[in-house]
């Protein structure tokens, strides 16, 4: 169904963007640090959980679009495209923050998990970006398309939660790191920002 460029590259991708301190990262380290270990993992599992949720919709919205017309799923594939080389020329031109995490109330950890799920679930920034990013390595042409997005969003779900729980359990190690790396604070939109671009531009490059 994929080749194994198509997976080595998506594989890469996801990795480099966790590697960006985000949203996920920040609500991971803050309940770690609020009610420990376990609270942080199981922040985690409630990101991956809303992600996957993010993905059953967008597979099963974008493979319906695809039956309906190829040329409406290019459409939305491009539009998607457009979308990541947007989120990348802003991060690039966004001015460096000093990374910290956000001040958040202590939440108990049976509360924890249902939260995190909320919070992504009903982060629109989250739906649109997984309606831009899974597109790209999609090819109709190699498989049923909502397995391919079932996939993709699976690989992602679970590269997620090994990243999450690796912060979790690390999460006073790497904060003392990122505060002693200060290129990371300067750097880090650009970083993500050339990313995005360039997952944007493989498309139209694929195109011709």
């Amino acid at each position: 169904m994929f080749t194994l460029s198509t997976l080595s590259a998506f594989v890469v991708i996801v990795i480099s963007l966790f590697l960006i301190p985000g949203p996920a990262v920040f609500l991971t380290a803050t309940r770690t640090i609020q009610n420990g270990r376990k609270a942080g993992i199981v922040a985690g599992l409630g990101i991956a959980t809303g992600d996957m949720i993010h993905t059953l919709f967008a597979a099963a919205g974008l493979s319906a679009i695809l039956m309906t017309s190829a040329l409406a799923f290019n459409f939305v594939k491009f539009a998607g495209a457009a979308y990541l080389i947007y989120l990348g020329v802003r991060a690039i031109l966004e001015k460096p923050a000093d990374p910290q995490l956000p001040k958040t109330s202590p939440v108990k950890t049976s509360s924890t998990y249902s939260q995190a799920i909320l919070v992504e679930v009903l982060n629109p920034k989250t739906a649109l970006f997984f309606l831009a990013f899974l597109p790209q390595f999609v090819h109709p042409e190699q498989g049923q398309s909502f397995f391919q997005f079932l996939i993709l969003g699976l690989i992602f779900v679970l590269l997620s939660a090994i990243y999450t729980t690796f912060i979790a359990m690390s999460v006073q190690l790497l904060g003392r790191l990122v505060k002693r790396i200060s290129w990371i604070g300067r750097w880090s939109g650009k970083i993500v920002g050339a990313i995005y671009i360039s997952l944007g531009l493989k498309v139209a490059i694929q195109s011709r």
